[in-house]
């Protein structure tokens, strides 16, 4: 199964729902895509990945660099919330990277998150 994603503009934020695999054949065009939205904006992203079904390190990369990319946004510092799954989480834990991310268990918690932001 290859990626699919849909887009939702909300308020201040994109919501990006993410099905399928985010891996090295996915990743080019994810962030291509992905990056030249947020750069459109608003601002703040989120990621919807509970429907992701695995996570190789190039679409780790892919995530990283959305990160730094949506946190130097031209109108202000935006943010980067990442809704995940039991599969996700492991991935994101496994390389450390959960520190860096903002993971929530679901979309109302990122909203959430940005409201407080």
């Amino acid at each position: 199964m290859s990626l699919r994603c849909t887009r939702e503009i909300r308020d201040n934020c994109q919501l990006f729902r993410l099905t399928g695999l985010l891996d090295a054949f996915s990743e080019p065009t994810f962030r291509k895509v992905l990056g030249s939205k947020i750069d459109e904006g608003p601002k703040h992203i989120i990621l919807d990945l509970s429907q992701i079904d695995f996570v190789d390190s190039s679409g780790l990369g892919a995530l990283v660099q959305l990160a730094k990319q949506a946190t130097s946004a031209k109108e202000g510092t935006g943010t980067l919330q990442i809704v995940t799954n039991a599969r996700v989480t492991q991935t994101v834990k496994l390389v450390r990277l959960d520190n860096f991310f903002s993971l929530h268990p679901s979309v109302e918690a990122a909203l959430d998150a940005i409201a407080s932001s």
